[in-house]
């Protein structure tokens, strides 16, 4: 297959969270018609609810800054499926991605006609399966993987890690995980393993608890919360310069280069993983350490666009997200702001209203072009009894939403952007790339 082909067949799996089935028995035989090519490199998968892309993408900057090769695994992707698989921090090429995908395909329909399997494997068993191959090709050091949903039954649990991060752990997909914060935390906390080094950020009590169970029942001894930082000053781009403190090291005057004070958490957990990795026999120097956190990137995330009128994309997609968001904006945005908002049903969008509307001068409410999305008429139904329809606008395409923006916001005012990756993908790609 070219890459558009693998891409339309990819798509033609169904959405990856709507088509998805939690189990590893189908990309454990796929995996194993592939040769396991999880078994050549070692591998880092970092679980919990907001924050394990960022934590994946400052550890990955660390380590190449360490020279170490690897190859990093996140998700969702933007605008193209290659951004969820780098090599060395450049994305998968084309060409690659459509020969691997070609693979995956042919060896998932001989385990079909082979009666080893009864349909095909979803969407993100196979790209999951691209990437260990592309790992594997590349002759990577070291593996991130970022868990795609849960932990127990991810496919990203089948490259069996022997180093494992929980980043904070909220409320999310409460239908595929379960409804308390305790049954969520079960599920991620199970990918910690005997043998395995577990780095814990910090957690509600009811989660905590959990995590500190199924250490004990596997007989691991976590990290946890061994990190601080202390601020020293904020900058206008909303960077802030601290120093970060773990139990072995301190880092002294460090600006990450993730926006938002809620990147100091994502931040001192991936250095913990680094400090971690040292132990394991990876050369990690101090130095290296605070040049990949300075140097980290993350599209979609508090990611600013130094355009006429400025925009702000952020991919905040629950409860936690938005309130993170809104910290940023109460902190670092004193002008008019144009917030346009789409996001998934299936999130909890009254608490992500209150938490945002109110920041907005302009409130232009749309739909991303996803099965999942929210109409737009409830997103209104909900503005509506949040703050009033008076500064309200309904468009239904997101691209149409985002030039009206454009158009409607002084050039000295922000454009925001959020309430889903999704929308910032469809947004991005029409407009910015």
């Amino acid at each position: 297959m070219q890459f558009e082909e693998a891409f339309r067949y990819l798509l033609s799996l169904g959405h990856e969270t709507l088509a998805m089935k939690l189990g590893l028995k189908t990309t454990e035989l796929l995996l194993a018609a592939l040769e396991n090519p999880q078994s050549y490199f070692p591998a880092v998968q970092i679980a919990g609810t907001n924050g394990k892309g960022s934590t994946a993408v400052v550890l990955d900057s660390i380590c190449r800054a360490a020279r170490i090769k690897t190859g990093l695994f996140t998700s969702p992707h933007l605008v193209s499926p290659t951004e969820r698989i780098k090599i060395a921090g450049q994305d998968l090429s084309e060409p690659v991605f459509a020969d691997l995908a070609t693979t995956v395909r042919e060896t998932a329909d001989n385990l079909i006609a082979t009666n080893q399997l009864t349909a095909p494997p979803t969407f993100f068993e196979q790209i999951t399966a691209i990437a260990l191959l592309a790992f594997r090709q590349k002759k990577i050091e070291l593996a991130i993987l970022e868990t795609g949903l849960g932990g127990r039954l991810d496919s990203t649990s089948v490259a069996g890690a022997q180093t494992i991060a929980l980043t904070p752990i909220a409320l999310d997909h409460q239908e595929y995980l379960g409804n308390t914060l305790a049954e969520i935390a079960a599920e991620k906390a199970a990918i910690i393993r005997p043998g395995a080094t577990a780095v814990i950020a910090s957690q509600a009590p009811a989660a905590l608890t959990v995590i500190r169970q199924r250490c004990e029942s596997v007989g691991v001894v976590p990290f946890i919360d061994g990190g601080h930082a202390r601020v020293l000053a904020t900058g206008r781009d909303g960077r802030i310069l601290a120093t970060l403190k773990t139990s072995r090291d301190t880092y002294e005057e460090v600006r990450p280069g993730l926006r938002g004070r809620h990147q100091l958490i994502n931040a001192l957990l991936a250095i913990q993983l680094a400090e971690s990795l040292r132990e394991r026999g990876f050369r990690i120097s101090h130095a290296a350490i605070i040049e990949g956190v300075e140097r980290a990137s993350h599209p979609g995330r508090l990611e600013l666009v130094e355009s006429v009128p400025q925009v702000l994309f952020d991919g905040a997609h629950n409860p936690a997200g938005a309130l993170a968001l809104a910290d940023y904006l109460n902190e670092f945005v004193s002008q008019p702001i144009t917030l346009v908002f789409g996001a998934m049903r299936d999130k909890n969008l009254e608490e992500m209203a209150r938490l945002l509307f109110s920041r907005a001068h302009r409130l232009i409410l749309t739909k991303p072009q996803s099965a999942r999305a929210a109409d737009e008429q409830i997103l209104r139904r909900i503005a509506a009894e949040t703050i009033g329809l008076e500064k309200v606008m309904v468009e239904p395409s997101a691209k149409k939403a985002m030039l009206i923006a454009l158009e409607q916001t002084a050039s000295e005012g922000l454009v925001c952007v959020t309430g889903s990756l999704y929308l910032i993908g469809e947004i991005q790609g029409a407009l910015f790339r």
